[in-house]
């Protein structure tokens, strides 16, 4: 089977795209407000808890040998796991949202970059249940907090 590695230039693309705008921002822009009560930094918390937990299972599924890919997520988990997620989010200080969200994008894409091909092949056969595909997720988030500070 072929496995399409394509994700792993767009995830460098969007992460790249990521530490420019961190780097760019002051904590005010960090603190900066967005739609439905979220701020840039939060924003950027949540693009890291998203990465954080691929990486996680990723690192669990090496721990534990296991063969064993995750239940996907349902579409209808992802709003209360957000919502939950929020005050936490919101509560760290915007400079280390920042970070984190830089960080935790980096480690994965090297651990995504490395993958063998036998799990992503395996991954495919079972509907990708792990989506390496983490620049859509950036991509969408980072043109938000463009958005928002385009219309300043």
């Amino acid at each position: 089977m072929t496995v399409d590695r394509s994700f792993v230039a767009e995830n460098r693309t969007e992460r790249v795209r990521l530490e420019t705008l961190v780097t760019r921002l002051d904590d005010a822009g960090l603190a900066r407000s967005m739609p439905e009560g979220w701020t840039i930094a939060a924003v950027l918390a949540h693009v890291a808890f998203w990465d954080q937990r691929l990486l996680v299972l990723l690192e669990h599924g090496e721990r534990t040998a296991s063969a064993a890919l995750p239940e996907t997520i349902r579409e209808a988990d992802v709003d209360w796991i957000n919502d939950a997620a929020k005050p936490l989010m919101l509560a760290l200080p915007p400079r280390a949202a920042a970070r984190l969200a830089v960080s935790i994008a980096d480690t994965l894409d090297r651990k995504l970059e490395a993958l063998p091909h036998d799990f992503l092949a395996r991954n495919a056969a079972a509907g990708t249940p792990l989506n390496p595909d983490r620049a859509h997720h950036r991509r969408q988030h980072l043109d938000e907090i463009e958005g928002v500070l385009g219309a300043s």
